[in-house]
């Protein structure tokens, strides 16, 4: 047993979602999203060095010591896996770690919109799951890949860096591919997968343009896609993805988007009031008829009118998710109003004047 596993051992216990480790400091666990001090003496730089590097391959501790910086997956069988990151950092060595659940949550458990489900069944296009880091996509998209994992009989290809939820094939054949393990770059691997029978393809993180591009690739030519992406609403994410294409290419990006594109999930994080834990705010796109016409003629200013009107077939805004959560109680007025797009909204439910910047 490592050294380092009696602090994930601390995170399990404490119901904690990341570990930072950090020389010159005490090491701190995140829990219900507040960062808190652990009663522990303050870290050496040599002392943790020797501990992150029992957990690293030589490989990773040879392109750490090159580059300043590493992610990879740990997993401490029966216990759960973590996602970890070596940095190096003014006064030494740094490591942040996610607690990835050795269980997958379903999309029933997670609370999760119904229309989630059916972007599982479907047979191609693109789904995005976006939100800030930390806002609970990785999990989402474990919930949708395992339904479909229990109800098609396909083949599902994930590409991640570094693997995160580990999917045992169920009906389905799963193979998961690591970026600098199996594969040398999430474009390498998009591209091999057209070559693997895929049915369903997961990209990690949809980070650059040659990636966005085979992905829309793949999902214009017969296969399911879900990708990620660091936006925080429908709208940003449509944008986004036509913005990182050249002027001269956004046009044909729209048409090919508005054929493609079958939903968007955008995500965000809540504390719990009611109770020890978070919820999430979500906020849901279906790519309609209307919907794909608003995206090819660049009207996508237009899309949370869609979104208002589309609640009989799955769509919401992200406002109308925060107020269901509020109006259930479960989260602060204030964290509803920090969070929210349209904030006049949710002033009237707030103790105080908010402060005007």
């Amino acid at each position: 047993m490592a050294k380092i596993d009696a602090f994930f051992k601390l995170m399990l216990e404490q119901n904690a979602s990341d570990l930072h480790l950090v020389a010159g400091q005490q090491p701190v666990l995140r829990i219900r999203g507040d960062l808190e001090r652990v009663q522990y003496k303050v870290l050496d730089n040599d002392d943790l060095r020797a501990m992150l590097y029992e957990i690293a391959t030589e490989e990773k501790i040879k392109v750490f010591e090159e580059t300043g910086d590493i992610d990879f997956g740990y997993e401490i069988p029966g216990m759960a896996r973590f996602r970890a990151n070596f940095f190096m950092q003014k006064y030494g060595v740094g490591a942040v770690f996610r607690l990835i659940p050795s269980e997958i949550m379903t999309v029933d458990q997670l609370g999760l919109p119904e229309i989630c489900k059916k972007f599982a069944m479907l047979h191609k296009g693109l789904i995005l799951v976006t939100g800030p880091t930390g806002s609970g996509k990785s999990t989402t998209l474990a919930a949708i890949i395992d339904h479909a994992n229990k109800n098609r009989k396909d083949h599902i290809i994930t590409v991640e860096d570094p693997i995160e939820f580990v999917h045992t094939s169920k009906g389905c054949i799963v193979n998961h591919r690591e970026v600098g393990t199996h594969t040398r770059s999430f474009a390498a691997a998009l591209r091999g997968a057209l070559r693997e029978d895929p049915d369903i393809i997961l990209v990690g993180e949809m980070r650059d343009l040659e990636t966005i591009q085979l992905a829309l690739e793949a999902a214009s030519t017969g296969h399911l896609v879900f990708g990620t992406l660091h936006t925080t609403s429908a709208t940003k994410t449509v944008d986004r993805v036509i913005d990182v294409f050249p002027a001269h290419q956004q046009a044909q990006i729209r048409t090919t988007l508005s054929e493609s594109l079958k939903g968007v999930i955008a995500q965000n994080l809540f504390k719990r009031v009611d109770k020890k834990g978070r919820c999430a705010g979500i906020e849901v796109l279906v790519v309609t008829y209307a919907v794909a016409n608003l995206i090819r003629e660049n009207k996508t200013h237009q899309l949370s009118s869609s979104m208002q009107t589309g609640r009989k077939i799955g769509m919401q805004t992200l406002d109308d998710a925060i107020m269901d959560l509020l109006q259930r109680k479960w989260i602060s007025p204030e964290d509803a109003y920090d969070k929210a797009v349209d904030k006049d909204k949710f002033k009237s439910f707030l103790r105080e004047a908010p402060p005007e910047f």
